[in-house]
């Protein structure tokens, strides 16, 4: 919690004003941030200086790992964080490669369960990552990447959190995560509990302990309509201690996350917090 507060004050403090053609308005942006999280301590990295919706995040989490290219299947799982990038971004609403309503296009999960090769063929990175790490190896490639520039046109967005690098050492797994772009007041936290999730539950269906997760983020930013309620509303207030993430131990392999895992195989216990804050959303 207090790295999310630190980096939203050295925005404050430092950040230089940049101009975002795709929203038109002005952030608040520093470059490199660094956060870590200890998931083998289970000390769920939750923003407690206001109400965080973590099932929306786990809910897109796993439409990820499912390969899901359709905002419809997201609502289903729990999350309708997809529905404006699919209906309301200009842009794609008039790329002659989007199939109609909720249609995301290839994105986030599509390339990570189905990247296209020259020859039409596809590669399911994710299998080999959970395949490779269930036997105890490390090829130094255990690498989840979400980034295709050759197909950004066939999707609603480019991926913000792109890449997940897994790593064993003995019986240990960490987790480093890069991410391109963050907007901090809303997005941050998502992706923190996403990091998060994705090592506990990596660790879990491949028999190995978690051990940190590490968050690398290269523009972290506070949009211009979000600056004063969060120098005067969130970082005024006191946080609260980290509270714990409880996943089913029932999933127990891949094939579990694709077929019959939802929301209700995981809680957060001791989850103490303020109120909600409405930051404005940019699309």
């Amino acid at each position: 919690m207090r790295q999310y507060l630190n980096l939203c004050q050295r925005i404050i403090d430092q950040g230089v004003w940049i101009e975002n053609s795709r929203t038109g308005k002005k952030c608040l942006t520093v470059i490199n941030a660094d956060q870590s999280y200890d998931v083998a301590h289970n000390r769920f990295p939750i923003i407690t200086t206001r109400k965080s919706f973590w099932k929306a995040a786990i809910a897109e989490l796993l439409g990820y790992l499912r390969g899901y290219d359709n905002a419809a299947d997201f609502r289903a799982l729990g999350t309708r964080s997809w529905d404006a990038n699919a209906n309301e971004n200009e842009a794609w609403l008039n790329n002659p490669h989007r199939k109609g309503d909720d249609d995301m296009g290839r994105v986030y999960g599509v390339q990570g369960r189905s990247w296209q090769k020259p020859d039409g063929s596809t590669i399911d990175q994710l299998k080999k990552i959970i395949d490779n790490l269930s036997r105890g190896i490390d090829d130094r490639g255990e690498i989840l990447s979400f980034y295709n520039p050759g197909e950004f046109d066939l999707g609603c967005l480019r991926p913000c959190m792109h890449t997940h690098t897994f790593s064993l050492l003995g019986d240990t797994l960490y987790l480093t995560s890069y991410q391109r772009s963050c907007d901090v007041p809303l997005g941050l936290n998502f992706n923190q509990i996403q990091v998060f999730t994705l090592l506990a539950l990596v660790a879990q269906i491949t028999g190995k302990n978690p051990g940190f997760a590490y968050h690398k983020t290269v523009n972290s930013h506070i949009y211009e309509d979000q600056l004063e309620l969060m120098r005067t509303v969130q970082l005024q207030r006191e946080p609260f201690d980290s509270p714990s993430l409880h996943i089913n131990p029932e999933i127990k392999s891949l094939q579990d996350i694709e077929s019959w895992v939802t929301l209700a195989d995981f809680s957060v216990e001791a989850y103490e917090h303020h109120d909600p804050i409405a930051y404005p959303f940019s699309v």
